[in-house]
Order: C-alpha cells, then structure tokens, then sequence
C-alpha cells in the first residue's frame, strides 16, 4: 500500500511540472533533471539503466531516425526524461585535421626555421595554403639574395653553380677583389682582373649572395656563414679590429645568416635566419669640419646601427645584435649614408641615423638613434616588402608592386627640384607593378613585372644606360634591354649589372669595372653606354614571385 501511495503521488507531482515547465528557469529545470536521475537510480539498478540507455543507441542511425520520427512530441519528451544519452545535447565534436601534402609540411618547416609565425588562418584574399607559402618563399630568396653585386671600380657574381667570382679594378690599400696574389714588379700598381675570375679560396664554397661598396665585399655561403675583405678601416668586415683582409675571411661571430648588405662606406649588416638584425662598422659618415672662422664644427653623431655608442666611440668592430627590433622578424635591410632602413615581416618600415635631405622618412631632418617606424608608410595600408637606399634617398617596395621614395631631388625619382621628406608613390611608374628595385650611391633602379628595367638618378659614366651622362629625375626606361626579361639588378656610381631570365649578364658603365675584355690591359677610362652580355658568364638565376 505504502508503494502505491507513493507512485501516485509521484505522479501527481510529475504533472504539477509538467504544466509548470514552461515557466522553469534553466536553474529549476537542471534541479528537475537532476531530480529525475535520483529516482530513475532507486528504480532501477545502474547495469539496467545503463542497459536501457544503449538499446535505442545501439540501433542504426537510419533505423533510430525511423523509431524517433514516429513518436509524437509527449513520447519525445518522456524519452528524453527517461534517457539521459538521448536527452542531453552531445559536444559539437572538433572539425577533423586539415590534410597537408609533402610540398606544405616542406614550406611550413622552412618557415618555421626563418622563425616565421604562419599562423592558422589564410591571409585575407589567400585560397591555397601551397600557393601563399610558394609564394612567399620565392619572395624571400629573390629579395634576400643578390648573385651580382658591384663597388665603385669592380663587380662580384655568384656563377649557376654557386662559385665567387670577381673582376675589375682594385688598389693595393682596397684589396676588393680577394685574389691573394699582386703584381711582384711593383706592388703599388692597381690590381686588375679582366674577365670575372673565380676567387681561388672560396672554390670549395657554395655561395648564395654577395654585397658590396667601394672598399670592402661580402659573401654568404649556402650554410649561413659570412666572408669579409677588403679595407677594414672602423670595423667594417667585422673581425673585431680595423685590419684589411686580401682574401675572404669568415666572420666568426656570425652564423646561420640569411642575408647581407655593405653599406655605402664602412657600415655592414646581416639578418639572420630568425630575422635578427646584426650591425657593425662606422655609425655615421661625417667627421667635424672647419668652417670658415678656422672653428670646428661638430657634426651630430646619431648612429646609423640602431643602438647607442658611447661619445667617444663611432665604431663596431664586431657584429652587434639591434635589441631594439627583437620584437620583430626582420626580412630586409638597406645602408645609405649614415642612415640606415629596416622592413619587418609584418611589412613595417624603420629608420634611424642621419636624417640629410629627409632621407629617413619622416617628415624632419631630425636625426634618430633607435629605429623608429615611418608612419607615411604605415598609413597606405600597404605591406612593404623591401627597402632601398643611395647617398641621400630612399626607396620601398610594397606587395602589390608600387614603388615610393623620398630623400633627395635628383634621385627620389618624383622628378622635383627639391627633397621629398616623407614617402611618396613614384608617379612615373604608376600602371607599372614593380617587383623588384636597388639603389646605391646617385642612382636607382625598378624592374617590373614584365622583366623591364627603368634607371634614373646621376648618370657619370654611362651608369644609367641611357646612352648619355645627363640627370634623369624620373625613371626611364633603358631602351637597350628591350626584349630582356631582367631577372636581378645591381648599380653603383660608375656601372650597372643586369641578369636575364637565362643567367646571362648585361653590363654598362665604366669599362673597367665590367669583365668585358678578354685578356690584355684594362682600358682605364672607357665607358660602354649600351648594356653588353659579359662573355661565358652565367649567374644565379631567382625567379620572380
């Protein structure tokens, strides 16, 4: 008796919430599930109810879609209240790993080695995973490695097999070219190479850039390792003194580097492959100087490698890490005159040095010590991708293929007759997507998409391929590649060297410099004004993204 008149009771309960369950709170409602779980545990032992739980689970879902879409909704909600795996909502189960192929897993490694964030997420506008990562991959090796590279009186090549060779002229006290061996008869004579030569202490290295300026060369092997000679004048090879190096001596306190760069002077840099900038050599260009009153006045000393130095020091003698852009994955470095460009993976742009003729970009001639972010730069939305910089100008390289620059009048390319402060897109080439571009001393230079080569800038002695030595303050064409498709550009004061899609070189300029004569004595002052293959050489050829 006692059970019956608790079953009915029960039931006259379990009506009260059924027509009270639209007002439950979710708080009263859990209460009520829980309650019910309590009484389904003294009914029925745990093995039953576990039993009763899976009849209806362990049917087919076709078959259990069948059984539940024949139950009106009264039946639904007693089974629901009656089954606990029916009645609770399952987790939304994870989304099954994405696939990826071999090609991926590869490109994602060597991102992961250059310390590049890949992320989880396509960019915006990406559709394949293979072809973001192919392409930014390619951009890199275009970007970060030169296989030509030229100073004032002498050019550098890194041949289709990854061998150092180099040609041109070079006095005793700027040993340039890294062959040991000088003229015995009289050791003062310049050392001259015709032809490019290979550099006999380097044949066992397989090399993948090499960077220049007047006085002193740089290469980086395949294995991360750097090679300096030439002058040493303020630390610029980076042995930790001021003595020259005749042949190629291996910078010991750097290793897996990714990229170099020889500035216009006595300044170097290096990124290594985490994307650390390293810095070394003479922080600025100017010395104090007399004026008129026979007074001397004292230039101020911003360093131009983004950290501090002491007020009696204007020199690195060893590569030195810039702490202040750990935050950031640097991808490309340029070295104008006492200043000096960094870009970031992010596609930021930083300046910091000597601030002459606004050649830093931000709007001042106020000289900076720490890198300093170009905010013009920032606010076009655009994502730079590399950076250029001569005596007193500057330029960048956005992803979309526009070019800006600023600094001085003749080589900013805006064709002004005054310095640009901040940076501007270079009008002249607007319709054209740009790919990759340089600039060193008075000149720079664009490459389009279409493998078109435009030059502008002070033209001395045929640099510009013009045909002429007149001042361009615009870019324009060099007529004399039409039909060549330019793969790789480097140009200095005196000659420029171009690379085609099949390796060949085109030089113009001063003839000394250019590896054009065969044998024989070097003509010392002549100048080929159209651009001319360099016989039996071939380079390294990367191709555009």
């Amino acid at each position: 008796m006692a059970g019956a008149a608790a079953l009915t009771a029960l039931r006259a309960a379990a009506r009260e919430c059924q027509l009270a369950a639209p007002s439950f709170s979710d708080e009263q409602a859990a209460q009520g599930l829980a309650i019910t779980d309590e009484l389904r545990a003294h009914f029925m032992p745990p093995a039953s109810s576990a039993q009763a739980d899976s009849r209806l689970l362990q049917l087919p879902a076709e078959l259990l879609t069948v059984v539940l879409s024949n139950l009106d909704t009264r039946d639904l909600a007693g089974l629901a209240a009656t089954c606990r795996s029916l009645c609770r909502d399952a987790p939304t189960p994870p989304p099954p790993p994405r696939a990826i192929g071999p090609v991926e897993t590869e490109l994602r490694r060597r991102a992961e080695a250059r310390g590049l964030d890949v992320g989880s997420s396509l960019p915006e506008g990406a559709t394949s995973w293979v072809a973001c990562l192919l392409k930014r991959d390619r951009r890199d090796a275009q970007i970060g490695q030169a296989p030509l590279a030229v100073g004032s009186d002498h050019s550098m090549f890194v041949n289709n097999v990854g061998r150092l060779l180099t040609c041109g002229r070079a006095h005793p006290s700027i040993p340039v070219l890294g062959h040991a061996a000088y003229p015995a008869a009289n050791p003062n004579l310049p050392r001259e190479i015709g032809p490019p030569t290979p550099v006999p202490s380097m044949q066992d290295r397989c090399i993948v850039s090499v960077a220049s300026s007047d006085y002193y060369s740089l290469a980086l092997s395949a294995d991360g390792e750097v090679f300096s000679w030439g002058r040493g004048s303020n630390g610029a090879l980076g042995h930790g003194d001021e003595g020259d190096r005749i042949v190629p001596t291996r910078v010991e306190s750097l290793s897996r580097i990714d990229r170099i760069t020889a500035g216009l002077n006595c300044t170097s840099a290096a990124i290594d492959e985490k994307g650390r900038l390293f810095t070394w050599g003479r922080a600025n260009n100017f010395d104090d100087e007399e004026d008129d009153d026979g007074e001397i006045v004292e230039f101020e000393r911003p360093s131009g490698l983004g950290y501090e130095l002491d007020d009696e020091t204007y020199r690195q003698l060893t590569p030195k890490r810039v702490d202040a852009l750990l935050q950031d994955r640097v991808v490309g470095v340029a070295l104008g005159e006492g200043f000096t460009l960094v870009v970031t993976d992010a596609g930021a742009v930083f300046s910091f040095g000597f601030s002459r003729e606004g050649g830093l970009g931000h709007g001042s001639l106020e000289s900076v010590v720490l890198p300093w972010r170009i905010e013009a730069l920032a606010e076009t939305g655009r994502r730079v991708i590399a950076v250029a910089a001569g005596i007193r100008h500057a330029l960048a390289l956005t992803e979309e293929g526009e070019l800006y620059g600023w600094g001085y009048e003749r080589t900013n390319g805006h064709g002004l007759t005054r310095e640009v402060r901040t940076p501007q897109r270079v009008a002249a080439l607007i319709g054209q997507r740009v790919k990759l571009m340089n600039a060193q001393g008075g000149a720079s230079c664009a490459v389009t998409e279409k493998g078109e080569l435009f030059t502008w800038g002070i033209a001395l002695v045929g640099n510009l391929g013009h045909e002429d030595n007149d001042t361009y303050f615009e870019p324009k064409r060099v007529e004399g590649l039409s039909g060549v498709v330019v793969t790789a550009v480097a140009m200095g004061w005196t000659h420029t060297l171009a690379t085609d899609a099949g390796g060949v070189v085109w030089a113009f300029g001063i003839r000394s410099a250019l590896g054009l004569d065969a044998a024989g004595p070097m003509a010392a002052h002549g100048t080929v004004m159209t651009p001319t293959p360099i016989p039996t050489l071939r380079v390294r050829v990367f191709n555009s993204p």
